[in-house]
């Protein structure tokens, strides 16, 4: 297996310089031989070779008058984030995901800094659209992603530096926690508690929403953070069929203490409010810490100190935005 990843990252690469030129020319490298130049997109070169997209990216846009793309590009450090860390890392995700992901930071035409304004969108190759946020300190964001570098030119586009991956899965709340739970999106299943105490609370039909429907801010506890909370209530929660053991009303309260709308629905980081406490759709208090590194942490009033990390923060879904977080957040 290994051996035929090297023979096929291989066979890319090499046709990817093909049409490449040498340093000290006046023709600039594609935005994959960039890729592959720079050190610090290591791992984004490995993603672009398993989810295909790395030989679309060294050629001209066919879909473009111009021939052009832009690309959001993740950093090392942003896939690192992710525990993403060399090649083999990515196999943790599943390759049609992987691929999709890719196009998320795509857009096909020319995409400068200067149109980078704030609350502006513009449409991915995935299909979902993308948000230019400013912050107070005049930092700029693609949805919860810091743009760090913009307009590094390409003989087939640009390339804006982004300090995070950026994720979206084309599908409402609902929908894309099955995804995980179903192992469509990590090879391992995620997410399966919470999806068991959705359904077992009749709270499906409130993640799904409908058209106009407000957006939602969602903070949703991975499987792990379930298990510590069997442990906190004495209850043991080792598979998600466990929760049903739990009453109804008490499951109920604690997913409606995950759950934000109104004006802090469908926030990503870059624009929830720091140092502050906002109403959660059960009427709790959650407050939310500092913006550091890019990410807030969570605590509900009945977590005392402990507070709930963001794990997987701003994944952009059709109805609002998922932050995974490692705590379950207690009214």
């Amino acid at each position: 297996m290994k051996k035929n990843y090297i023979l096929t990252a291989a066979v890319a690469f090499s046709l990817l310089v093909a049409g490449g030129c040498a340093k000290n020319t006046e023709v600039d490298p594609s935005i994959t031989n960039l890729a592959v130049s720079n050190p610090d997109f290591q791992t984004l070169e490995d993603a672009a070779l398993r989810g295909d997209v790395a030989i679309l990216l060294g050629n001209r846009n066919f879909g473009d008058p111009e021939g052009k793309f832009t690309v959001f590009a993740p950093t090392n450090a942003a896939f690192a984030r992710l525990g993403l860390n060399s090649a083999q890392d990515l196999t943790a995700l599943t390759q049609p995901f992987l691929r999709s992901t890719l196009f998320y930071h795509v857009f096909s035409g020319t995409l400068p800094g200067l149109a980078l304004m704030p609350n502006s969108t513009s449409p991915s190759a995935m299909g979902s659209q993308r948000r230019i946020i400013r912050r107070a300190d005049n930092s700029l964001y693609v949805n919860g992603s810091k743009i760090m570098d913009t307009d590094v030119r390409a003989s087939n586009g640009l390339i804006h530096s982004i300090d995070k991956v950026l994720l979206a899965t084309g599908a409402d709340v609902l929908n894309s926690a099955l995804a995980l739970q179903k192992g469509d999106v990590f090879v391992q299943p995620e997410l399966t508690f919470l999806v068991e105490a959705v359904l077992y609370t009749n709270l499906a039909g409130a993640l799904t929403g409908s058209p106009g429907s407000a957006p939602l801010t969602v903070f949703a506890p991975t499987d792990q953070a379930f298990r510590e909370l069997g442990v906190i209530l004495k209850e043991p929660l080792n598979q998600p069929s466990d929760i049903r053991k739990l009453p109804i009303a008490t499951v109920r309260a604690v997913l409606l203490n995950h759950v934000v709308g109104g004006a802090q629905g469908g926030k990503f980081t870059s624009e929830l409010p720091e140092n502050a406490v906002v109403a959660s759709a059960g009427g709790a208090p959650v407050t939310m810490g500092a913006f550091a590194n890019g990410v807030l942490t969570v605590r509900g009033s009945g977590n005392s100190a402990n507070v709930a990390n963001m794990v997987i923060p701003d994944v952009q879904c059709t109805n609002g935005v998922v932050h995974v977080i490692d705590r379950v957040i207690l009214p």
